[in-house]
């Protein structure tokens, strides 16, 4: 394959969705076919951000990867080098990358402007898009990021994305997360964030649409927030919305108090789990004082009792008897049970595991 480096159209028109261009190297390769082109508008993977996809010729575009300044295309059929083809790129895919690139920039340049921390991590996955940053956000500081994240979008800023000087660089303050060598370019959205990136952003913040944090959790000493930005942010709003309402409906409650009325069902179910914890212990006590005290062995099958339960009936038939055991379940769902008793009874807990293919252990009384 030549090594003349490819002429990078996506640089030059983030927007061209088609393009023409010549085939300069096709090997054949385990998973499909390796072809070069003179120029291409597929965008390769790197910095956070998938490869494109689309149509090459009669072949599918299904990676792309950079080597020494060329473009690595895999198909799925191979190109005739010297040929002139056609290439159009999946657009609503790349859009789409698009998007969650200048949201990303958007998020990460109010968190380290209002906080300090920095993006060490971004990953547009399949369903969402993740980002870590090295320090904790409060649910008020990540809300408050927000905020200003859709009033970004609402300016409708210019995305600006320029190749400065070694000395202009110099000038400029902007975020990265490693030295870079050669060529920096930088992408600049004013008032909210200056980074160096190699990735595809929209031209103007308002391509972004809705930005919606999801989900913030902790994550390597700092937290990992997940993102959807656009037509998956308001996909995820109409599912979460259909949930509340279908939930309203359930409860007889509006949508608006649904929280209210899960307290009050959860307090309900608490205090009626309390009342049947006390009945049961009364009917425990009833059955345990049924039992002649001394006897040498007594066993009891009862239903649906918790492993709290059926250990704590399981003891007190132990102060009636040298060895007691309780099984609880059915024959449909499977059996748990306890065994407790004066001496060591850990042998014939081994016994029963091993005769009914059971797990578990314990101490010498239980």
């Amino acid at each position: 394959m030549g090594q003349i480096p490819t002429q990078r159209l996506y640089y030059e028109d983030a927007y061209l969705q088609k393009f023409t261009a010549t085939v300069t190297g096709c090997e054949a390769q385990k998973d499909g076919f390796t072809v070069t082109l003179d120029r291409t508008a597929f965008y390769p993977e790197g910095g956070g951000q998938p490869a494109d996809h689309g149509i090459l010729g009669d072949a599918k575009v299904l990676d792309v990867q950079e080597q020494g300044g060329r473009l690595l295309h895999t198909t799925d059929r191979p190109l005739e080098v010297g040929t002139t083809v056609e290439g159009i790129i999946d657009w609503p895919r790349r859009f789409l990358f698009m998007q969650q690139h200048t949201g990303e920039h958007i998020v990460s340049g109010i968190t380290h402007r209002l906080f300090q921390w920095n993006n060490v991590g971004f990953h547009m996955g399949a369903q969402a898009v993740t980002v870590d940053f090295n320090g904790e956000l409060t649910t008020d500081q990540i809300a408050q990021v927000e905020h200003l994240a859709n009033q970004a979008v609402y300016e409708n800023l210019p995305v600006q994305a320029e190749w400065p000087s070694k000395e202009e660089l110099e000038q400029i303050d902007y975020r990265s997360k490693k030295e870079l060598a050669g060529e920096v370019r930088i992408v600049t959205i004013p008032g909210y964030d200056c980074c160096a990136c190699c990735g595809l952003h929209t031209a103007q913040t308002g391509e972004v649409g809705a930005i919606k944090v999801v989900a913030m959790q902790r994550y390597k000493g700092g937290v990992r927030v997940t993102l959807q930005f656009g037509s998956r942010a308001l996909a995820d709003y109409d599912e979460k919305l259909k949930s509340v309402t279908d939930i309203s409906v359930l409860l007889s409650a509006k949508p608006e108090e649904v929280v209210g009325a899960v307290e009050r069902l959860l307090s309900e179910r608490d205090h009626l789990r309390q009342q049947v914890y006390q009945l049961q212990q009364e009917i425990f006590a009833q059955k345990v004082a049924a039992v002649p005290e001394g006897q040498e062995r007594v066993c009891f099958f009862e239903e649906g009792l918790s492993p709290d339960s059926l250990r704590n009936f399981c003891l007190a038939l132990s102060e009636r008897a040298r060895t007691a055991v309780v099984f609880s379940g059915t024959d449909a769902d499977g059996w748990k049970y306890a065994i407790a008793g004066k001496e060591d009874v850990r042998s014939l807990g081994r016994a029963l595991n091993q005769r009914f293919s059971g797990r578990g252990g314990g101490k010498a009384e239980l």
